[in-house]
Formats: structure tokens, C-alpha cells, sequence
């Protein structure tokens, strides 16, 4: 932080300059050391959802760059049309946020790949009813 302005750094090490005006008065979020990843996987609703919350779970802690000082969350998030979605939620090296995102996302799919749990894709039936003619 410097009189006028302020200097950040991102992860890909861009440097963004922020004049202090923009600043001062703000909330601001310093996430330091972890940052968390917020994630959403789809199964099918032919799952029992018990086994891909475990499933799920082991394969974001098999993650060496996952931090060991919270847990992981995962759970049901939602009944979607087509899946249950499964939320993640885990934290990360702030400094390699999206490398350890893709490492988790990769451990993610191979764990249920080997489990046979299904991520199902969007789908719609279609009924065409015939309209008799006038």
C-alpha cells in the first residue's frame, strides 16, 4: 500500500493498481494464506447419494495442496432437473488456486468413474400429440 494507490498481486502474478480514492471506506477481503473453492458435480438420481458425498469427499483429501486445516464440505446442493448436485467446498493455497482446482476436479472424476456413479447429462422427453384437423 503506498500514499496514492495500492498494488496487488494475483496468483498469475498480474499486478492490478488500485488509487486508495476506490479503497478507502470499502470492505475489503484479504484471503492470505487459503482461499476456498466453491464446486458443484452432478450424479444421477438413481444414486443413493451416501456413497458420492464419500466418494467425493476422500478424492478432495487424496489432494496433497488441499489444506488439512478445515475439512472439506460436501453434500446434496440441489435437485436438479436432469442430477442431484453434489456441493464442494475445500481449501486451497490461494497462490495455486486453480491448479489444485483442476487436480480436485480431476481426482473427482476418476473416484467416480471407478465407483460406477454416473454423472448424467441434461436430457428432456419430448411428447408430440396429434391435433386432429379441422
Amino acid at each position: 500500500m503506498k500514499l496514492a494507490y495500492t498494488i496487488l498481486s494475483n496468483e498469475d502474478e498480474v499486478r492490478i493498481t488500485i488509487p486508495n480514492k476506490h479503497i478507502v471506506g470499502e470492505i475489503i477481503h484479504n484471503s492470505s494464506v487459503n482461499s476456498i473453492v466453491e464446486s458443484v458435480v452432478g450424479i444421477s438420481y438413481s444414486s443413493n447419494p451416501e456413497l458420492p458425498v464419500a466418494v467425493i469427499k476422500t478424492a478432495i483429501e487424496s489432494v496433497a495442496e488441499v489444506s488439512n486445516d478445515r475439512a472439506p464440505q460436501v453434500g446434496i446442493d440441489e435437485f436438479a432437473d436432469s442430477s442431484i448436485n453434489i456441493g464442494m467446498r475445500y481449501w486451497v493455497p490461494t497462490t495455486a488456486m486453480l491448479q489444485t482446482r483442476y487436480k480436485v476436479n480431476m481426482a473427482v472424476v476418476k473416484a467416480l468413474a471407478e465407483n460406477n456413479i454416473e454423472i448424467p447429462f441434461p436430457q428432456r422427453d419430448v411428447q408430440i400429440i396429434d391435433q386432429p384437423q379441422a
